[in-house]
């Protein structure tokens, strides 16, 4: 027995939770987004998968919500409300938590325009869209920098598994982009021909 209560941090742990959860969410919602970008998935599924991904996002930000929350309450991190909603302002490990806010104001913004995407268009939103895996590594990297558990086993374990799929997934949609895919040489047409 070390002497020291759990529950003398129930607000430290209960942020901790909501914040590796949150990270957990937004990796399946990044991997469920990028597989549907593949069309991996024959078309009968993709609407559920669609839903899926929806309520993926939305799950991941009421968890970022309680993460900061229970931030709030926490009596020996004591961030404070500017500590918890500005960058970098935070005494604690401030590189990192800041990332970390700068990752959740950009995943829910970025969340949230799907709701808009018919006032700001369809291919505006699906250019910004793209921007969700940027919110997704600034996350990974606050949880590696400012996690305070980030050299335990049972974190590094789900890091390494949720970097690496994410990683492998957005490296074969880059690969599948039409801006990559090689030309395909077509025969030249009768003008074309004649000026040769």
């Amino acid at each position: 027995m070390t002497g020291h209560d759990p529950l003398d941090y129930g607000w430290w742990l209960a942020a901790r939770s909501a914040g590796v959860v949150a990270y957990l969410l937004l990796s399946a919602g990044v991997v469920l987004g990028v597989a549907m970008a593949l069309r991996v998935a024959p078309p009968r599924l993709r609407p559920a998968l669609r839903a899926a991904h929806e309520r993926l996002a939305i799950v991941a930000l009421v968890a970022v919500g309680a993460h900061a929350l229970f931030l709030l309450a926490d009596r020996w991190l004591k961030p404070g409300l500017l500590g918890v909603l500005v960058p970098f302002a935070t005494p604690y490990r401030p590189l990192w938590t800041g990332l970390g806010i700068i990752a959740a104001y950009l995943a829910t913004a970025l969340s949230l325009s799907y709701y808009a995407r018919r006032r700001i268009g369809g291919r505006r939103w699906r250019s910004a869209h793209r921007f969700i895996p940027v919110a997704w590594a600034l996350a990974a990297v606050h949880v590696i920098g400012a996690g305070s558990d980030a050299g335990s086993l049972w974190l590094q374990v789900p890091l390494a598994l949720t970097i690496s799929l994410c990683l492998i997934m957005l490296g074969q949609r880059w690969l599948a982009s039409p801006a990559r895919q090689r030309p395909t040489r077509r025969a030249p047409s009768e003008p074309e021909r004649a000026r040769l």
